[in-house]
């Protein structure tokens, strides 16, 4: 057995039929499926219980959040390849094999994201490749254009969580998710920090899963996503970014947070933003950042050019 697939759930049932059948047809049989509920209340794991026996069912006595499910998994996993898988998506019948030979074919890659398609139009992308900007801003490459783009294999600021393979014994020297994130942002942190050890995330585009999108959450923009994701922002800078770059993006930092005020207020959610991002500095008064050394120097550099570059990606989009 060479890959672990984790798939996290919270009240999923509806979704959970079609991710768990997509990988009961797959080409290759060389991995284990872990479940790691989160507390349901609406029977998901009597219903995987009963219709997939092969599924390793774990059972948690609350809704922990995306990052305490998938370490959860991670610890009980045997494979030396962890697959993070949503709930709430369809895999090609070669999903597993493309997305475990993609991570092989590049040596130092710490994490290999899937191209992701709409589930629910699937002429166009969801996901290819995430990256993370100067802005303070992260997004999806891709989301919405025509799912012929963005064909060739190459390197990403991180792999999108929501269909990733990464290598265990990175996971082992980096850490696992940051549990304190909960939901929103934990894959571009956990991607930033493999950059700053000097790990590479690649998007894979042979791997194709389907996804429907804000399956748990319920939409793409509510109160408790915006609080979040701006609460995550605030604490990911501080964690990933020494005092001295925090100072370099300053301006950036204030523009694009600035921007994404009056884009949420015009949504009637600015409150929530805001208090989003009162509650990030809260989090980062008590949380640690990663450790610099002068050994992750270039990694540092390169990684804040890629920040400015992403700022001209992001509009040319």
């Amino acid at each position: 057995m060479e890959v672990s697939v984790i798939i996290p759930n919270f009240n999923g049932i509806a979704f959970l039929d079609s991710v768990l059948g997509s990988l009961e047809g797959q080409t290759t049989q060389n991995f284990e499926v872990i479940l790691v509920d989160n507390g349901s209340s609406d029977g998901s794991c009597s219903f995987v219980a009963g219709s997939y026996p092969w599924v390793h069912i774990l059972e948690l006595p609350e809704n922990f959040g995306f990052c305490r499910a998938v370490n959860e998994g991670i610890r009980a996993s045997k494979a030396p390849y962890v697959l993070l898988l949503n709930n709430d998506t369809e895999v090609t019948e070669d999903f597993v094999e493309q997305m475990l030979a993609a991570l092989k074919r590049h040596k130092n890659a710490f994490s290999c994201g899937a191209k992701m398609v709409q589930y629910h139009d699937r002429d166009k992308l969801d996901d290819a490749g995430n990256f993370y900007c100067a802005l303070g801003w992260s997004y999806a490459r891709g989301k919405g254009k025509d799912v012929h783009t963005y064909k060739k294999e190459e390197r990403v600021f991180a792999a999108c969580g929501g269909a990733a393979i990464y290598r265990k014994r990175i996971l082992e020297q980096i850490g696992c998710f940051d549990e304190e994130h909960f939901a929103y942002l934990e894959d571009i942190d956990i991607g930033y920090r493999a950059r700053i050890y000097g790990y590479e995330n690649w998007y894979a585009p042979e791997a194709v899963v389907y996804h429907v999108g804000s399956g748990t959450s319920g939409s793409r923009y509510n109160q408790f996503k915006t609080r979040y994701s701006s609460r995550n922002n605030i604490y990911l800078i501080y964690k990933n970014m020494p005092f001295l770059q925090i100072l370099l993006n300053l301006p950036f930092l204030i523009a694009g947070f600035g921007i994404k005020l009056l884009f949420f207020a015009a949504k009637g959610m600015g409150r929530e933003y805001l208090a989003g991002i009162k509650n990030g500095f809260s989090i980062s008064r008590r949380e640690k950042k990663v450790p610099f050394t002068l050994k992750h120097l270039p990694n540092y550099a390169a990684v804040q050019v890629e920040l400015w570059i992403n700022i001209i990606r992001r509009f040319a989009a």
